[in-house]
């Protein structure tokens, strides 16, 4: 009963020093206790205490002028966290409830060399699964709506040693499968940070991508729809992106690259 009666203070205190880890991250540089406490709303005695706490577990540093600002502590266990993020486990759930309000297979797509490699799937059910799309899938960057997110972010050399390389191979008579044409394409996507492929896999098939950001803003992965030609609805393009931007956002994307 005893330590009930401390959990509404224990709360309290925990509230207090969220606010002010709040505060002292919306602050550049560091801060003095004055400004800490009136950010807070805190009187500065107990902001002075709740500091005290924190910087004695190293989540907060007090410099030699008595201001205050994050400590090394939160980059340690921020470290911690990243190392843990799966991809896969993180984008699920979004995958899952885009996946309900359209009816359509939603894909995960990450880079592998010259490819995009499929490492998620919700299956539609209401069509053949095409072979691109399983789980493990690979298919060549320029020929898919997640591929073009990543060669949109390559440099003009990258671009064209890319093109040299794989030789700009085509799977349908929509395939872009020269640098000219390609190159005009990826300046639309980086523009509109959107990617389609019509029907440039596969006839029949019509995809489109949304950019997954991480913390430090690098592209990480490709969210796509892909539906047969006749199904495809522009009004996805919205909740495809709003999905890809809460997959980035749980990532740690601030919108900031």
């Amino acid at each position: 009963m005893a330590d009930a009666g401390k959990s509404p203070n224990s709360i309290q205190v925990i509230e207090r020093m969220m606010s002010l880890l709040d505060a002292l991250s919306q602050i550049p540089d560091t801060a003095s206790l004055k400004q800490l406490a009136a950010a807070t709303e805190l009187h500065p005695s107990t902001a002075h205490r709740i500091l005290g706490a924190m910087t004695t577990a190293r989540f907060v540093e007090r410099q030699d002028n008595g201001s205050y600002r994050l400590g090394i502590r939160l980059l340690e266990l921020g470290n911690l966290v990243k190392s843990r993020i799966n991809l896969r486990e993180v984008a699920l759930p979004f995958m899952q409830r885009l996946h309900e309000a359209i009816g359509e297979a939603i894909n995960l797509g990450i880079r592998d060399g010259d490819d995009i490699v499929y490492i998620e799937r919700t299956s539609s059910g209401r069509s053949l699964v095409r072979v691109v799309y399983l789980v493990g899938g690979r298919a060549p960057l320029h020929l898919t709506s997640a591929g073009k997110l990543f060669l949109a972010e390559a440099s003009g050399q990258d671009l064209r040693d890319y093109a040299k390389r794989t030789g700009l191979p085509g799977k349908t008579p929509h395939s872009l499968t020269t640098l000219p044409s390609l190159e005009k394409e990826l300046d639309w996507v980086r523009r509109h940070q959107l990617s389609y492929d019509n029907e440039e896999a596969e006839l029949g098939l019509k995809c489109v991508a949304a950019p997954i950001h991480d913390d430090e803003g690098k592209l990480v992965a490709g969210l796509s729809v892909s539906a047969p030609v006749e199904r495809h609805d522009p009004e996805w393009i919205a909740r495809v992106r709003a999905a890809a931007d809460e997959i980035s956002h749980t990532l740690g994307f601030t919108g900031k690259k």
